[in-house]
């Protein structure tokens, strides 16, 4: 679809270039618009074979698909990330070391993913190497 307004685009600009330049000046631009567009691609298919060689027969082997910053959205990561990763669990020591109070009295059995409780006067751990 986006081809479509592509064309209606460059059709514009034909037109526009055309009532400006005239009907005697348009064959000479186009015929140097023709030779510039070759020249461009000789610089761009002489700098691809110049790549190859300096970079030897690994360089085909490349996924340049990977190397693609446009993957890397942000918003793409972090919903892949929140969708593919399970809910992490306390393992089963720490949840069962934890004692759990009911209100009247009673040993309540832990919930089977309930984090391990500090108590409100412990300090945090602190990792030194992390910060």
């Amino acid at each position: 679809m986006s081809n479509g307004l592509d064309l209606e685009k460059i059709l514009l600009i034909l037109l526009i270039a055309a009532l400006f330049l005239g009907p005697e000046r348009l064959p000479g631009y186009a015929a140097k618009l023709a030779s510039f567009t070759r020249q461009v691609r000789e610089w761009i298919d002489g700098a691809r074979s110049r790549v190859k060689e300096e970079m030897g027969p690994e360089f085909d082997e490349i996924e340049w698909q990977k190397l693609d910053p446009r993957q890397y959205d942000p918003r793409r990561i972090i919903r892949d990330a929140l969708i593919d990763d399970a809910p992490v669990r306390a393992p089963a020591a720490t949840v069962a070391a934890a004692p759990a109070v009911a209100t009247d009295g009673i040993a309540a059995a832990p919930a089977p993913d309930a984090a391990p409780q500090r108590p409100p006067d412990a300090r945090p751990p602190f990792d030194s190497e992390a910060t």
